[in-house]
């Protein structure tokens, strides 16, 4: 006798069609029957330590796969514990279904052990938020589908009462699939003609790209135009590599580094046209508020969302595809010379050696190190805090997707459990996470989920026992040392305990030789890079 079909079912089908094969999280009895059809469909549920960490996990799938990321938690607690990732993929654009289980509403009435209101929780952070009720699961399911990944993605939400998710659910003959925009282009007319007009007579254009670039799959039209025009090219943290960065019109990123700041601000003051693609400053600091003036200087946006942010302004803004709005803006413009004096060539090699690229040991020796070592292909992943901000700016991308982070909400504790989504769903391509000591404890246990799941990630670890941002901020302005200093952890030590390998790494020698071991090796590895306080100083 055949399985009866569920609500439930009906979900995870949708989610399977949308390409998920991975979802994450921590069972409670009011999600098994979600985590059961999941299985049913096709879609593997991976058992993690926390919540929020399951969050991460999923947006690592979403990174190298494109399709939404599935969150499940049960109720109260769980629900709670999801909160900041969901805000997290809100403020970064990332397709998350959060599927949470609730009682349902007859109990609600008359029980309140663990209650809370799910919907109240996840609105204000989530596209949308359902409920699951009798009837049109299927016209639900895809309405989550699609707006998770509508041309701004984000976190949709979904309750499911118990019985509901587990009751009989009749599929409609025909599904119910709501066709996906196409992309759009800024409309013919003077706004268009005009920024055609002043690319033709841009003598120093300068290009910024942003995360829509990424999530429109629109790195390639933006390098190409780059490259056709003479146009140098500079990115978000999240953005990085939608150009190679070893190529000569590649600035690479900008958001939070002042040292980057002094180098890059003048070249933005000097353009006389610059292009926002996709760009959104919601990654940058408050030091790129205003940062051009649009009563002397042509700005052009194209971008996925209308601006809401009001840090700074263009004279022309199309909300559009970046892709088809570039190849709009250069039909029938001629290329020509650009940059006469030579200023993005020197501005490139002042970032080269900005941020001690070639120091015996310390934070960008590290960097510099395993970038050296790994294929050209690799994905990191990077977590918030002092070598956050450093790597972001000495690391060279080659591609979209392959330095992962949090950068709108700049959570802690992301790269590890960032790092496990990617290497699940892309194994053949190295992996590496860069953490500081704070954030790897913050999730160490997920190292055991690395250990169950045998995966060969790579976890680089800065140790220097302190908050090293939040005390470089303290020294900076006057304020005594205070809870941001800790006892050294033995992470090698540790990775040995959890079943994966570790080592205590000191130089640079020592780091490549690790590395190389570390690529080649079947479990997961730890190393722990020891780095001295105000290792920081003067770098960021």
């Amino acid at each position: 006798m055949a399985e009866q079909t569920t609500a439930a079912d009906l979900i995870a089908r949708r989610l399977y069609e949308a390409g998920c094969r991975f979802a994450f999280g921590i069972p409670g009895g009011e999600v098994l029957a979600m985590i059961d059809a999941l299985a049913r469909a096709g879609i593997r549920f991976v058992l993690t330590k926390h919540e929020n960490n399951a969050g991460f996990m999923a947006e690592g799938v979403y990174q190298m796969t494109g399709a939404p990321g599935i969150l499940v938690a049960t109720l109260g607690p769980g629900a709670a514990n999801a909160v900041n990732v969901t805000a997290n993929a809100e403020q970064d654009r990332v397709p998350l279904i959060v599927l949470t289980g609730c009682v349902d509403a007859p109990e609600a009435l008359i029980y309140t052990h663990q209650i809370l209101d799910h919907q109240a929780l996840f609105r204000p952070i989530t596209k949308a938020s359902f409920r699951l009720s009798e009837g049109n699961v299927e016209v639900l399911a895809d309405k989550a589908v699609t707006l998770a990944l509508d041309e701004r993605p984000g976190p949709v939400h979904i309750d499911l009462p118990i019985a509901l998710a587990a009751a009989p659910a009749r599929p409609r003959p025909e599904p119910v699939r709501r066709a996906r925009a196409s992309p759009t282009a800024p409309a013919p007319g003077p706004d268009l003609e005009q920024a055609r007009r002043w690319l033709a007579e841009a003598e120093r254009p300068l290009l910024l790209a942003g995360l829509d670039v990424v999530n429109q799959d629109a790195a390639e039209a933006v390098a190409d135009f780059a490259r056709e025009f003479g146009v140098p090219l500079l990115t978000t943290y999240k953005a990085k590599g939608v150009m190679p960065e070893d190529e000569a019109l590649a600035l690479g990123g900008a958001g939070l580094s002042p040292t980057a700041d002094r180098i890059l601000l003048p070249l933005v003051k000097a353009a006389d046209l610059i292009l926002l693609a996709g760009y959104d400053p919601i990654e940058m600091r408050s030091g790129w508020r205003d940062a051009w003036d649009p009563t002397r200087q042509r700005v052009a946006e194209f971008q996925a969302d209308g601006n809401q942010h009001y840090m700074h302004h263009a004279n022309l803004s199309f909300t559009c595809h970046v892709g088809s709005a570039l190849a709009a803006l250069k039909r029938d413009v001629a290329p020509h010379p650009t940059w006469p004096e030579g200023e993005p060539a020197r501005a490139r090699q002042a970032l080269a050696g900005a941020f001690a690229q070639d120091e015996a040991w310390g934070p960008a020796a590290i960097a510099t190190t395993v970038r050296s070592v790994l294929p050209r292909d690799a994905v990191v992943t990077v977590d918030s805090g002092a070598h956050r901000i450093l790597l972001s700016q000495v690391w060279q991308a080659y591609a979209p997707r392959t330095m992962l982070q949090s950068t709108g909400l700049c959570t802690m504790g992301c790269a590890l459990p960032l790092a496990i989504g990617a290497k699940l769903a892309a194994p053949a391509r190295a992996v590496v996470a860069f953490t500081g000591d704070a954030g790897l404890e913050m999730v160490l246990g997920e190292l055991a989920t690395l250990r169950d799941l045998q995966l060969p990630v790579v976890v680089v670890v800065f140790v220097d026992a302190s908050l090293a941002l939040i005390e470089l901020k303290q020294r900076g302005t006057g304020l005594a040392n205070l809870g941001v200093d800790f006892t050294e952890t033995d992470f090698a030590a540790l990775a040995r305990a959890l079943g994966g390998r570790g080592a205590v790494v000191e130089n640079r020698e020592t780091l490549a030789a690790e590395m190389s071991a570390a690529l080649e090796a079947e479990s997961f590895t730890v190393l722990a890079c020891r780095i001295e306080r105000g290792a920081y100083d003067g770098r960021l």
